[in-house]
């Protein structure tokens, strides 16, 4: 860091995304990406957008919000295309931080960056022992909430009449949903925004639509949050959504049937993975994302780590106490799979 650093921000610990690989090739197991192409129609869709790159691209997004209000069953104006969901979280913390937050303790790590970032005071609400979020802990709690269904790293979800109670016992106060997984087996609270005008959804094309380098995510919330939110979105980067990414989403959109069936087939992976590494004596959270989450008694979780790495496979490690034996693990192929399980066995023998 340099001397010219804000005071302020010195403090600040930036999230650490997982390992990105050059050196070598992986099985590539460790940022939750998915292991499926974008369809042949997002890619011709891309490439025509990109013949018009020394254009701006529309700052208002308006036909890829046009696709996505029809996708989720709301109005335009309840929906705020971003680059990633990261950024309408970014801009939830600017606009909602004020009233302090509420996360789980155990939960996306960027979080805790943002309220750091954004110096909004931060209470952290333990999970169950399993890691199970008691959704009696969230209710009334006079701050900000943000959650993230299903959790990160655990993939444990709440049942959507739970979350619809946490939303209506805060109506003073924002409801943050981060719904990054929520297409691999959990229940999505979009159709509640139409009811709460305090709920805010957010949603990413990173892992369900194959979009991950592309950046592209979602807000959607009552006609009020939205407009709030981009006040927030023109006062930092209007052209936030480039045009080949507009033109990706909006194509996305039209090929949800292939998505969906991704989906899908990540989610039986997941299953039937899961019960494999049980079948191993491994602990697995019943995952309801495209991430396993598991321990094994007889290795510690930074080992399993090191030993499937020299293998050539790469998982992520979180070295925090509470999750330090545990390590997630991306749901890729069925081959993909099937080579982490060898190696799994190699290493417990």
């Amino acid at each position: 860091m340099s001397v010219y650093l804000s005071p302020l921000l010195r403090a600040v610990e930036p999230y650490v995304p997982g390992e990105q690989p050059r050196d070598r090739r992986y099985v590539k197991l460790n940022t939750n990406e998915s292991p499926y192409p974008p369809s042949p129609a997002v890619l011709e869709a891309a490439e025509r957008a990109a013949g018009s790159l020394n254009l701006y691209c529309d700052p208002t997004a308006l036909r890829l919000r046009e696709a996505a209000a029809e996708a989720f069953g709301v109005s335009a104006d309840m929906v705020l295309p971003v680059n990633g969901s990261d950024e309408i979280l970014n801009f939830a913390f600017m606009a909602y931080g004020h009233a302090g937050i509420a996360v789980p303790d155990i939960s996306y790590g960027f979080y805790a960056v943002l309220a750091e970032l954004h110096r909004v005071h931060r209470r952290e609400i333990p999970l169950r022992p399993d890691f199970s979020i008691d959704h009696r802990d969230w209710l009334n709690l006079g701050r900000t909430a943000v959650l993230a269904n299903p959790n990160a790293p655990t993939g444990l979800a709440l049942p959507l009449s739970e979350v619809e109670e946490i939303v209506a016992s805060n109506r003073e106060n924002v409801v943050v949903i981060d719904e990054a997984y929520v297409d691999f087996g959990a229940g999505s609270a979009v159709s509640l925004t139409k009811k709460y005008d305090n709920l805010l959804v957010t949603r990413t094309f990173s892992k369900s639509h194959s979009l991950a380098g592309a950046r592209l995510g979602f807000g959607i919330a009552s006609p009020g949050l939205i407009a709030d939110l981009t006040a927030v979105k023109d006062s930092t980067n209007p052209y936030n959504v480039n045009a080949v990414t507009q033109a990706a989403g909006i194509a996305a959109f039209g090929d949800n049937d292939y998505y969906m069936a991704n989906c899908r087939a990540v989610a039986a992976q997941r299953d039937r993975t899961a019960a494999r590494l049980r079948e191993l004596g491994f602990e697995v959270t019943d995952s309801r994302a495209n991430f396993l989450f598991a321990r094994h008694p007889g290795v510690s979780g930074g080992e399993l780590y090191e030993k499937l790495r020299e293998r050539g496979i790469l998982v992520r490690h979180f070295s925090a106490a509470p999750i330090a034996e545990y390590n997630r693990v991306t749901v890729g192929t069925g081959e993909q799979m099937d080579v982490f399980v060898r190696a799994v066995e190699e290493i417990l023998a």
